[in-house]
């Protein structure tokens, strides 16, 4: 089903021929993400991911963008925790100019002095921006209660003082140090021949000398109190995050953990979803979520709900993860629940662009392809039991994390603390 190549300088090729398809999405993964900054340089990853797009050693700025947007395609970028990825997705007719194209951004940006001193202003933009909306300063919160003075709780765009004095120079460094071709892989899915893109890598970048990679700071899943943090914000709804640490990309338990996500609050037929805003009307939107990284993981409900009713909303919220931990779930919930992650799956892996994803992101994160039979061999393994084992060992009360903006009161606070079982 896919087909891989590992080229002598370390670098990767993973490729899944959809005869059937017209387009190719073509991705250039790079195994760098937030967390591999150090504080001076925090926003690095993200500042670097910005520049890549103002030019290159053989394209303009211009050209990087209607070279690909010019003959039907969608180029666009993301950094997350962990990667940076440069990705287009195009009629499979123009692969060869789209490779070139984006091989150059990624191994010879331009990483020019006026470049870098205009997009400081666009990410300053973006940082305000980022504040400005409750649903995502929350999340910010959030990551630095769950991992306090680590980089994967600092803000994935750096902050007005990190980015304001980073320098070319800065992020001339950080593009030799990480992108590398030990720490690259190169993803493509659709209507195409995986000799033919090796070809095309191999002759880019086969080149490419080898280089030791840099490693990560280790993140601290000790917890043993619960942690709150309150953004006062004169707004007209209650913005919540609730967390504790989850599991990692390689544990046994993390499709059961995924599971219970769904249960929880995956979707309409969801615990939370039916008995907060169904039943209650407290929130407009609930949902629950569960992240993997490379040595510790995130579990988290999120919802925006009445000011007026947080407490009660809260309240309601850690009597349902009380009730599952103590009486577990059913079996036909559990299928349920099963059938709908096998079939969201199954519906996004029909899409080139999504089929590149996740092939890409299973090779630089964890060096292997998981295929959809597999997935599904895994999930067939699991029992309820397991799931109601697992929300039993995350959901502990000492471990759970708060981040509340909105217009709080003091009452408010006290309330929540004390359900929480924290420190005012």
């Amino acid at each position: 089903m896919y087909q891989k190549t590992t080229l002598p300088n370390g670098l990767r090729i993973i490729t899944h021929d959809m005869k059937e398809r017209d387009s190719i999405t073509l991705g250039f993964w790079v195994g760098v993400g937030g967390r591999y900054e150090d504080d001076r340089l925090k926003g690095a990853a993200h500042f670097l991911e910005h520049v890549a797009f103002k030019g290159s050693r053989k394209y303009s700025c211009e050209q990087i963008k209607t070279l690909i947007e010019g003959v039907g395609g969608a180029l666009n970028a993301f950094t997350s925790e962990e990667q940076t990825c440069f990705y287009a997705k195009i009629p499979s007719r123009h692969l060869e100019q789209t490779f070139d194209v984006l091989a150059d951004m990624v191994i010879h940006p331009n990483i020019a002095d006026k470049d870098v001193a205009k997009e400081k202003t666009v990410i300053l933009e973006e940082i305000k921006m980022y504040r400005d909306l409750p649903q995502y300063l929350v999340l910010e919160l959030l990551d630095d209660l769950l991992w306090p003075g680590h980089p994967l709780g600092k803000n994935l765009t750096g902050t007005p003082e990190t980015i304001t004095t980073m320098s070319r120079q800065d992020l001339c460094g950080f593009h030799k140090t990480y992108y590398v071709p030990g720490n690259t892989v190169i993803a493509a899915s659709g209507k195409l021949d995986h000799p033919a893109i090796a070809r095309l890598v191999r002759d880019k970048m086969g080149g490419l000398p080898g280089r030791e990679l840099r490693g990560y700071i280790k993140a601290d899943n000790s917890q043993s109190r619960p942690r709150l943090k309150f953004f006062k914000k004169d707004i007209e709804q209650m913005h919540v995050a609730f967390g504790t640490l989850g599991l990692d990309e390689n544990h046994r338990d993390k499709y059961a953990l995924s599971l219970l996500s769904v249960i929880l609050g995956g979707n309409m037929s969801s615990r939370l979803f039916v008995e907060i805003r169904e039943k209650r009307g407290l929130a407009y939107s609930i949902s629950c979520a569960s992240k993997m990284m490379h040595d510790t993981g995130l579990f988290m409900i999120r919802a925006g709900v009445d000011n007026q009713k947080v407490v009660e909303a809260v309240t309601l919220i850690l009597k349902e993860l009380k009730k599952i931990k103590r009486n577990g779930i059913g079996q036909e919930e559990f299928r349920r629940a099963k059938d709908y992650l096998l079939g969201q799956m199954l519906l996004g892996l029909e899409d080139t662009m999504d089929h590149m994803l996740w092939i890409g992101e299973n090779l630089i994160s964890r060096n292997k392809i998981k295929t959809l039979k597999s997935l599904m061999g895994d999930f067939a393994k699991i029992t309820p039991d397991e799931v109601n084992r697992v929300a039993n060992e995350i959901l502990k009360n000492n471990r759970y994390n708060m981040a509340v903006v909105g217009p709080v009161t003091d009452q408010q606070e006290k309330d929540l603390h004390r359900l929480l079982g924290a420190d005012s």
